[in-house]
């Protein structure tokens, strides 16, 4: 990673965005390094607390779908990120692996949402029928929320896998002793299932 992209360490980071230092920002790599667009990492906040707190999905809705954006984006970071936030939120290895395999292989809540996601990855349009599947789960509020899920995370993924954001200690460490799991090969050779049904 180039000096230029690396991130802020506390002693670099912007007086105008001090308050977010300790809060969310200072916690995570990907912030570090938006800092060093100020204004963005300041306008970035007010959609991050609905993306992540205050969103229509509950918590393992949501990481489904941050899961599988994660996935389709062939981020590392979003992906062991994402692995250990649902660990903590009580889903198991094997329906995390599901999300980076074949939809078919997924629960039928699942496969709703991780839908969605390929489909709005593949045309940047939800099919009438998937919409309306979405609708039906999470209703109207939810499938925006999705949609502003999915919106919310290509970005990150965007610069994660663009400037080359080293994963967070902590994470590491945490994958280190109990790895990330991963798609079977088959489901791996299958990664484009998803845009089978797109």
């Amino acid at each position: 990673m180039s000096a230029r992209y690396e991130p802020l360490n506390d002693s670099h980071w912007p007086e105008s965005v001090a308050a977010l230092r300790d809060g969310f920002a200072g916690r995570l790599n990907v912030y570090r390094v938006m800092a060093r667009h100020p204004a963005l990492l300041a306008a970035w906040a007010p959609l991050r607390q609905h993306v992540v707190r205050d969103r229509a999905l509950d918590d393992q809705q949501s990481e489904v779908v941050i899961l599988r954006t994660g996935h389709r984006l062939d981020a590392p970071y979003e992906w062991a990120h994402h692995v250990s936030r649902a660990r903590a939120i009580g889903m198991d290895d094997a329906r995390i692996a599901s999300l980076a395999g074949p939809l078919a292989q997924m629960t039928p809540e699942d496969r709703v949402l991780a839908e969605a996601v390929d489909q709005l990855a593949a045309s940047a349009r939800l099919q009438p029928t998937t919409r309306e599947a979405v609708a039906a789960l999470v209703g109207v509020a939810g499938l925006l929320d999705l949609m502003a899920t999915v919106g919310f995370y290509s970005v990150l993924g965007f610069v994660v896998n663009s400037l080359d954001v080293p994963l967070d200690a902590d994470v590491a460490a945490e994958l280190h002793a109990s790895p990330a799991p991963q798609a079977s090969s088959a489901a791996t050779a299958a990664r484009s299932a998803g845009s089978s049904s797109d």
